[in-house]
């Protein structure tokens, strides 16, 4: 069970993640919809090898609103497709999105590798994923970040994992733990393993 003095802050980290979610979901999905060129006709049919069928070097894809307003944009130093796997793996990704409030969602990792239609990211290296802007009422809210060696995201289901060694951090409060699991239709979060944390009193609050 989550220690009872964790249990607020832990409140406080689940209302944004969604945003988090979403934020890295809506690029990779995006990207392999629109920016994937279709396969040759092939004459004769192959067995698919684990070789990119074809490859993009220092690529950038936005995507704007009617009003003309940036919604995202992702960057790469390479991007490569395998056909055995349907996967498209991107060296060294930076992907940012702004929800309709201005809020600013970033990710980077060394390495991000995404299935077909973009419903699993997996985010590999160094992976950071932070939140920062206002709420619905237009109040700034603290930053919200997540680091960890692996992060996988899945879209459909609206979950977030790794069992890698995570820190979460809002503002000033600080959780650690060996591994997450993140349900947002649930709005469950575990971290498990060793976990500890530090909670910065706010002023005002007993």
């Amino acid at each position: 069970m989550t220690p009872r003095p964790y249990a607020r802050a832990f409140d406080r980290l689940s209302i944004y993640l969604p945003v988090i979610l979403m934020g890295v979901l809506a690029l990779g999905t995006y990207w392999l919809a629109r920016s994937t060129p279709a396969a040759p006709k092939a004459t004769a049919k192959a067995a698919p090898t684990h070789e990119p069928d074809y490859f993009l070097r220092g690529f950038s894809v936005k995507t704007f609103d009617p009003a003309g307003r940036m919604k995202s944009e992702l960057n790469g130093a390479e991007a490569h497709h395998f056909p055995d796997t349907d996967t498209t793996e991107i060296t060294k990704p930076r992907m940012r999105s702004y929800n309709e409030h201005g809020a600013l969602t970033l990710a980077t990792a060394d390495r991000a590798l995404s299935n077909a239609d973009g419903s699993e990211v997996q985010l590999f290296g160094h992976a950071v994923v932070t939140r920062e802007g206002n709420d619905a009422q237009g109040k700034p809210q603290p930053k919200l970040e997540i680091r960890s060696d692996f992060l996988h995201v899945f879209a459909n289901s609206e979950k977030l994992k790794t069992n890698k060694p995570v820190t979460l951090k809002r503002g000033d409060d600080v959780f650690e733990g060996d591994s997450l699991d993140y349900d947002n239709l649930n709005r469950v979060m575990q971290l498990n393993g060793r976990v500890k944390g530090v909670i910065t009193p706010r002023p005002g609050v007993q």
